[in-house]
């Protein structure tokens, strides 16, 4: 399996789908009122499945991420304890088994390897392959060193732990910008609704006060300002909270 691509299920395109077209429905109400609008922006609803497959690949990337470094910290310390590489990936799997359960992504990746190494394939080659499917830069790094390591013939142990630590420490910190940026993430989604709970409101205690908005030329294009301006805002603010590490 890829994790660098994520195909989304027919029932996922369905629900994405359906939800897309609820908010053309509600952008087309809030700023134009216009059955026409709603007609056009159909199409856009497309949109929305294919922003929610990306976030259902990010959000698959970083579970695996996770679980990787649970890996190759369990990894390195059976290795330290003096098993073999083979001996090491097998009781790897055994633990990983009760951390995240045999449908574990790192779990089945692991579980694959071992599997590679009984059939006499090289755990460089398997790893490599894991690496190629994995989409993260971590994993790829893992797999250079520990090929390199291999094959110079030098302190594969040392290596692997020093390696293993190093990506230990740069998942904890990426975990720690996400748990301090939730609460921001968070706000940013009720930001995001906030127009279109104050037009609801005014619609319903001041009936027709917005209606010169969507009868005349010049209400027409300042609506469609403010649209532009709020989906500015919005792809501004995702990019804000993206921070790479």
């Amino acid at each position: 399996m890829r994790y660098d691509k994520y195909d989304l299920a027919p029932v996922e395109w369905c629900i994405y789908g359906a939800q897309g077209l609820f908010l053309s429905g509600l952008f087309a109400y809030v700023f134009y009122r216009s059955i026409l609008v709603f007609l056009f922006l159909i199409p856009f609803g497309y949109i929305y499945p294919v922003m929610k497959r990306k976030e259902q690949k990010e959000k698959r990337l970083q579970e695996l991420n996770l679980e990787f470094k649970e890996g190759i910290l369990l990894l390195s310390s059976f290795l330290s304890a003096g098993y073999s590489v083979e001996n090491a990936f097998s009781s790897s799997v055994r633990e990983l088994v009760l951390l995240y359960g045999e449908k574990g992504l790192i779990t089945r990746e692991f579980k694959h390897i071992e599997n590679q190494i009984k059939i006499n394939r090289s755990v460089e080659q398997a790893l490599s392959e894991f690496a190629s499917r994995s989409g993260l830069d971590d994993v790829k790094n893992f797999a250079e060193v520990f090929t390199a390591a291999k094959r110079s013939g030098g302190e594969l142990v040392a290596i692997i732990s020093h390696t293993a630590d190093v990506i230990r420490d740069k998942v904890l910190v990426r975990q720690e910008i996400l748990t301090m940026t939730a609460s921001k993430q968070f706000e940013q989604k009720i930001m995001n609704m906030i127009p279109f709970f104050i037009v609801f409101y005014i619609d319903i205690t001041s009936p027709g006060f917005f209606n010169i908005m969507y009868t005349t030329g010049i209400g027409r294009i300042l609506m469609t300002v403010c649209l532009a301006f709020y989906i500015m805002a919005f792809f501004i603010a995702k990019r804000i909270m993206n921070i790479e590490i």
